[in-house]
């Protein structure tokens, strides 16, 4: 690939708290098309994928960067509309850790927005590529906020699904996700050299390096926050949650509990923190 092949970036409507403006699907290339994160099951965004296809041109592959209901859900009609396969990590609980994998009954995930029903055509894996006459992407799999989430690397172009956002941070919510898998996957994108980052939410990110330093300083803040806040004394997460995030909206505080957990067990398992009777979603949490 000598040259930037053509991106483009369509606009799901599905604006919402949790999303932003909606979900960023993008297309790639000049004649040979690939498509990234198709979006939401919603007519009118498979009709303007459709209606961006010149008449020279074909969508002959697809890509879910995971299976949240937001980015994977219209993969089976485009799928059908083009006979392009789909390509991701795997189905919704792909990739999950084996941490999580063993506590997934005690944390009551409450499968926020997964895509259960999703199966794609084929498998990619770390180091895997998939070609077009005009472009070369390059799988990275990044779990954290999902155990099979993946990003893209076109070059030194990155994109980044829900890893890293233009406009939020990110929920990381157990057992679907897993804290200590994120901020490992943030350290192995922190390493790259990116010259910008196309999310799956928000506007591009001009300094990915930046940006990956903020999320990481971010996480460690908020972690701090959570040991201080036990400091008053032991407590669910509920109770944690509210002394920690005081000026959240109570709409959001379900979300930001889930992202307390995700601390507090990658804190459990660091021997910062206990948890009573065991380690549940509804266990008491103290300082070690």
């Amino acid at each position: 690939m000598t040259s930037e092949p053509p991106i483009r970036q369509l606009l799901a409507p599905n604006p919402s708290p949790l999303t932003g403006k909606g979900t960023n699907t993008w297309i790639i290339g000049a004649t040979d098309l690939v498509v990234i994160d198709p979006g939401p099951d919603d007519p009118k965004h498979l009709a303007a994928i459709l209606d961006a296809v010149g008449p020279d041109q074909r969508i002959g592959q697809i890509v879910v960067t995971h299976a949240h209901l937001d980015h994977s859900a219209l993969a089976p009609r485009l799928a059908a509309a083009t006979g392009a396969p789909v390509h991701a990590f795997g189905g919704a609980k792909a990739g999950r850790s084996p941490r999580m994998a063993r506590l997934a009954a005690s944390l009551a995930s409450q499968g926020e927005g997964l895509d259960l029903a999703f199966a794609p055509d084929s498998l990619l894996a770390n180091g895997d590529a998939l070609h077009g006459p005009d472009w070369s992407l390059d799988v990275l799999h990044t779990p954290g906020h999902l155990g099979g989430h993946v990003c893209l690397a076109l070059g030194n172009i990155l994109f980044s699904g829900d890893h890293v956002m233009g406009w939020s941070t990110t929920i990381v919510s157990p057992p679907d996700g897993d804290m200590a898998d994120y901020m490992a996957s943030l350290d192995r994108l922190a390493a790259g050299h990116w010259h910008r980052l196309l999310p799956g939410h928000g506007d591009t990110v001009a300094d990915p390096a930046a940006r990956l330093a903020d999320l990481a300083a971010h996480r460690r803040q908020r972690e701090a926050q959570i040991l201080r806040a036990l400091e008053q004394g032991a407590a669910a997460v509920p109770e944690l949650t509210r002394r920690v995030y005081r000026d959240t909206p109570d709409h959001l505080l379900p979300a930001a509990e889930r992202n307390v957990l995700a601390h507090l067990i990658d804190l459990e398992a660091r021997n910062l923190v206990m948890a009573s009777p065991d380690l549940r979603s509804d266990a008491v949490f103290s300082r070690q």
